[in-house]
């Protein structure tokens, strides 16, 4: 198990789901933590979570919305004042979005969707990645979706994003690379979070859980993923062990992404 002792990471999204999962993994592994969220109350309520279980863990928590640019340089700027330094960025906050076709998706909506999604984690980079290169050093894990690698039904704008978090990706490995700063991509399927759920509740609003046990059947595994299960991903591509990869968008979906027809 990779220490994270003195290691300064910033989670985005971080109240819920794969980014809580995420925070109780580095915590428990000795990090020193930003965690942010645009939701004060889940953000307070994560925080005192993980306090409660790892105590002397070192924590500042930021009400932050990810599509506004000066929120976002403001967690960049006050996670260097309280620590000195960013060894690793996830940029994990995202939004779903609603269930429509092209033609009939709202613009609004669809434009809330690229905001926070696509243009969230570019500021993201934009603001962590002048703080890595003056130390030589650091890991970011930007979160694109199996919606990042191929289709999806009825969402649009979150697989248009999700396709450009995995380019804007592989140019910051390209850019960034030779001051000892790796950026990957994770993509995950069906994993058991709020959103997903929510999708689900969207697609049988009178019984989801059938929506979500027909899902899973069609997954080689026969279940959806678990938010630990992508948080271990996470911890390895912001550990030291992953110093030489970069670029890669890794899918964690059960190998849902490589299958042709049923199985």
């Amino acid at each position: 198990m990779t220490d994270f002792k003195n290691k300064v990471i910033i989670i985005t999204g971080a109240a819920m789901g794969l980014g809580f999962a995420t925070a109780k993994v580095l915590a428990e592994r000795g990090a020193k933590l930003t965690l942010v969220d645009y939701n004060e109350e889940s953000l307070s309520t994560a925080k005192n979570e993980i306090l409660s279980e790892y105590p002397s863990t070192e924590i500042v928590s930021i009400v932050a919305d990810v599509s506004n640019e000066d929120a976002v340089k403001n967690y960049v700027d006050e996670t260097v004042k309280a620590f000195g330094r960013i060894d690793g960025l996830y940029n994990n906050a995202g939004i779903e979005g609603r269930q429509a076709s092209i033609t009939e998706y709202d613009v609004d909506i669809f434009k809330k969707v690229i905001d926070i999604n696509l243009t969230g984690v570019y500021y993201g980079l934009r603001y962590v990645l002048p703080v890595m290169q003056k130390q030589n050093y650091g890991r970011i894990v930007n979160v694109a979706s199996v919606g990042g690698i191929r289709g999806v039904l009825n969402q649009v704008p979150y697989v248009a994003s999700k396709h450009a978090v995995s380019g804007m990706t592989k140019n910051a490995a390209l850019e960034y690379g030779r001051y000892g700063i790796t950026t990957n991509a994770i993509a995950p399927g069906a994993i058991l979070t709020p959103m997903v759920a929510e999708a689900f509740n969207q697609i049988n609003p009178e019984n989801p859980k059938k929506a979500e046990t027909e899902y899973a059947q069609i997954n080689p595994t026969k279940r959806l993923g678990l938010p630990e299960e992508v948080a271990k991903v996470v911890a390895f591509l912001l550990s030291d062990d992953s110093s030489y990869v970069s670029g890669q968008t890794i899918a964690i979906d059960g190998g849902q992404s490589n299958m042709y027809g049923n199985v």
